[in-house]
Parts: C-alpha cells; sequence; structure tokens
C-alpha cells in the first residue's frame, strides 16, 4: 500500500533491457533506504515494484512485460529520474489516499499552463475511462495523489493543479506537453461505478 505521497526524485543509475524484462538499478539514498530488503515494494512512478537486489545505496528492480506495456517504466533510460516511494507501513500518516501501485494506464500531458501562483497541468486519456474520474476525486499520477479540477467526460480530459512543493519533489517539474504520466484510479471510485452499472444492467433485463 501507498499513500501518493512521492519522498524523492531518483536518478536511474543503470538499465538492462531484455525480450519482455527491464531491469534497472536506482540510485537511492538517506531513508529511502533504511532497512530496505530484497522483496521489498517500492513505488516507482506510481508502478508498484519489487527489490530483486541490493548494493548500498544502489537498489534494483525488474519489470515485466505487462509492466512495460502500461506503464512508462517501459521507456526509462540510465540518467532519467523516477518518482518514488516506499510502501507505508502501520500507522504511517496517510497524507494523500490509499494508492496500490497498480497502474491502469497512461495519460498524455496536453498542456501546462502556468501563473504567478499556479501551475495546471492538463491530460488526455481514453474516454471510456473518464467514468472514474470525478470531479474533486482523488487519481493517482506517475505515484502522485492528486485532485481531479473539470473533467469532461466527452473530450476524455482533466486538469491538476500543482502547489511548488510538488514540482519541486516530483517529475512534474520536468515534464510538459507529450510527456505521459502512470495513472492509477481510485479503487473505491472504480467499485462504485462498477456496481452501480451492474446493477442498472440487472434492473433493465
Amino acid at each position: 500500500m501507498f499513500t501518493g505521497i512521492v519522498q524523492a526524485l531518483v536518478k536511474v543509475k543503470e538499465v538492462e533491457d531484455s525480450p519482455g524484462l527491464k531491469h534497472f538499478v536506482l540510485e537511492m539514498e538517506g531513508d529511502l533506504v533504511d532497512d530496505i530488503q530484497i522483496g521489498a515494494s517500492v513505488a516507482i512512478n506510481g508502478a508498484c515494484h519489487t527489490v530483486v537486489s541490493i548494493d548500498g545505496a544502489y537498489v534494483a528492480f525488474d519489470s515485466m512485460e505487462e509492466t512495460l506495456k502500461k506503464t512508462n517504466i517501459g521507456s526509462l533510460m540510465q540518467g532519467d529520474v523516477v518518482n518514488v516511494e516506499r510502501s507505508a507501513k502501520m500507522g504511517d500518516e496517510i497524507g494523500g489516499h490509499v494508492m496500490s501501485g497498480h497502474v491502469f494506464s497512461q495519460a498524455e500531458i496536453t498542456g501546462v499552463k502556468e501563473t504567478e501562483n499556479n501551475h495546471v497541468v492538463s491530460f488526455q486519456v481514453d474516454p471510456d475511462t473518464m467514468k472514474y474520474i470525478l470531479q474533486k476525486g482523488f487519481i493517482g499520477l506517475d505515484g502522485c495523489s492528486l485532485t481531479v479540477v473539470d473533467p469532461d467526460k466527452e473530450k476524455g480530459t482533466f486538469d491538476v493543479h500543482l502547489i511548488p512543493e510538488t514540482l519541486r519533489v516530483t517529475t512534474f517539474g520536468k515534464k510538459g506537453k507529450g510527456d505521459f504520466v502512470n495513472l492509477e484510479l481510485d479503487s473505491r471510485t472504480q467499485t462504485i461505478v462498477d456496481t452501480v452499472e451492474e446493477v442498472l444492467k440487472s434492473q433493465s433485463k
């Protein structure tokens, strides 16, 4: 389980691509490697990964074919930076919202609007996904817990507003139009929407 509060921007130290598999090493320091063990779960750009080896600050992960197809992990290269969050522990404060690290799809950044006190990012997704994306609802984007603004179900678009601290500690400070981010839907919203649809279908028969 994760909270959607990114703990650090971390550099990709090494990448090795094989058919259906990407092995990569992150340079993690400080609290990120305290008590970390092989088998631990770590959210990388919001996608849950398992630690496969540790060498000091260098922590390695494997990403399988399904993850490579559905997430932006497939395009990772040496020197890139990623959002990292260690899994939550019992008693931790949930500052964002409960997230699983299971990416649903990707969202494309279609625009960035900056004013003196605002940084608004616009996204495009498959219109079929929009039934789960509600005004003021939770959403996970590259592992960040964010609030949906101005969803347009017909166009398949929505916005998020980012504070300076989010821009500083996450990849959103470096992303722009045409970039893709990993999208995790709020599981509670998804369950409610799917349940209501099934009930309405059964009543119409």
